[in-house]
C-alpha cells in the first residue's frame, strides 16, 4: 500500500509535465502582452493633403485636407503637395500676426524650424507644389513630429486666413477618434466638392463675360478658377476691354508682352495699347484692369502668377 506521504509515480509525471508547460506558456504570455502594449503606445504617422485640383489644373483647391486632425504626442504628420497652386504650411510664433504674402521674404519661401514642433515658435514648410515650374523653389512634402499637447493652428501664408488647418495633440496613448483611412475618405469627398464648386463658378463666369468684359479668375476662398473667361475675344480698334478679378481670395495679373521682372508692379499705358509690354500688376480680388486697344492685331496675354496652369488668353483686334 502506498503511504499517504508518498506520491504515485504517474502523479509525479503529470505534475512535471504541467510545470514544464507552465514554464513555457507564462513567458510567452508576458511577451505577447508587452508587444501589444508597445503597439498601443507607439507613435503614429499621418498624412494631410495640401491643396487639390481638377485634372486640367483649371480648378484649384484652397484647403488643407483634412483641415482638422487629432493625433497624440510623439506622432508625425506629413503634408503632401496636392496641387499646382503654391501653398505653405506655416505655424506662427506665439503672439505673431499673419502677414501678407511677400514673394521676396525668405522666411516665407523656405523651410523654417526643426523637424520637431515645439508648440510656440515659427515653423514654415517653404513653398509647396506638385509641379516644378511655379517660378519658386517648391517642395512636395513637409513632415513635423509633435512633442507637446495642445491645439495648434497653421496657415498657408500665400492665401492667408482663407486657408488654415488645426492639429489637436493629445497625450500619448489616447484613443484616436479617426483612422487615416477615414480621413482619406473625407478628403476625397471634399476634393470632389471643390471641383464641383469650381465648375459652377466657371459656368457663372461664362454668363458674365463678353467681348468687352473678361473674367480674370474667380474663387469662393475654397475653389479657385484659374482661367480667363472668355479667354479668346474679338474687338475693334478703339474698343475698351475690362478684365475683372471676380474672386474673393486669389490675386491675378493681366500681362501682355514680356513678363516683367517684378510681376506685381504695373507696366505700360492701358489707355492706349498698340502692342508691346503692358501689365496690370497684382490684381487683388474685386479689382479691374481696363485696356483700350488702338491697333489691329492679335495680342496674347497671361496671368503671370498662374500661366503655367493654363491661365492664358488672346485679344484679336480688327480694323
Amino acid at each position: 500500500m502506498t503511504s499517504p506521504l508518498t506520491t504515485h509515480p504517474m502523479t509525479r509525471l503529470v505534475r512535471g509535465l504541467v510545470a514544464s508547460v507552465a514554464a513555457l506558456v507564462l513567458p510567452l504570455s508576458l511577451s505577447s502582452f508587452a508587444v501589444a502594449g508597445d503597439e498601443e503606445s507607439s507613435p503614429e504617422s499621418w498624412t494631410i493633403q495640401v491643396g487639390s485640383e481638377s485634372p486640367d489644373q483649371a480648378i484649384q483647391g484652397m484647403s488643407f485636407l483634412p483641415s482638422n486632425i487629432y493625433i497624440n504626442t510623439g506622432d508625425t504628420i506629413t503634408w503632401e503637395a496636392n496641387s499646382a497652386e503654391i501653398h505653405t504650411v506655416t505655424f506662427l510664433a506665439r503672439g505673431q500676426k499673419l502677414q501678407p504674402f511677400n514673394p521676396f521674404n525668405p522666411k516665407q519661401l523656405s523651410r523654417q524650424g526643426s523637424s520637431a514642433y515645439d508648440g510656440h515658435s515659427y515653423y514654415n514648410s517653404g513653398i509647396m507644389a506638385n509641379v516644378s515650374n511655379t517660378g519658386f523653389k517648391a517642395v512636395e512634402d513637409y513632415a513635423l513630429k509633435f512633442t507637446h499637447t495642445g491645439t495648434f493652428t497653421y496657415y498657408c501664408v500665400v492665401h492667408g486666413t482663407a486657408m488654415k488647418g488645426t492639429v489637436h495633440v493629445r497625450a500619448a496613448g489616447t484613443d484616436y477618434p479617426y483612422s487615416q483611412d477615414q480621413y482619406d475618405h473625407q478628403t476625397r469627398k471634399q476634393e470632389r466638392k471643390i471641383v464641383r464648386d469650381g465648375e459652377e463658378q466657371w459656368e457663372a463666369a461664362r454668363d458674365q463675360a463678353s467681348n468687352h468684359q473678361v473674367i480674370a479668375g474667380t474663387d469662393n476662398e475654397t475653389a479657385m478658377l484659374m482661367r480667363f473667361v472668355h479667354h479668346e475675344i474679338v474687338v475693334h480698334v478703339g474698343d475698351t476691354v475690362t478684365f475683372r478679378n471676380a474672386g474673393m481670395g486669389a490675386p491675378h495679373t493681366v500681362t501682355f508682352g514680356h513678363e516683367p521682372a517684378n510681376i506685381f508692379a504695373p507696366v505700360g499705358n492701358p489707355k492706349n495699347f498698340t502692342g508691346g509690354n503692358l501689365s496690370s500688376g497684382l490684381m487683388e480680388p474685386g479689382t479691374k484692369f481696363t485696356v483700350t486697344f488702338n491697333k489691329a492685331g492679335e495680342f496674347a496675354y497671361i496671368c503671370a502668377l498662374h500661366d503655367y496652369m493654363g491661365m492664358i488668353g488672346e485679344v484679336e483686334v480688327r480694323s
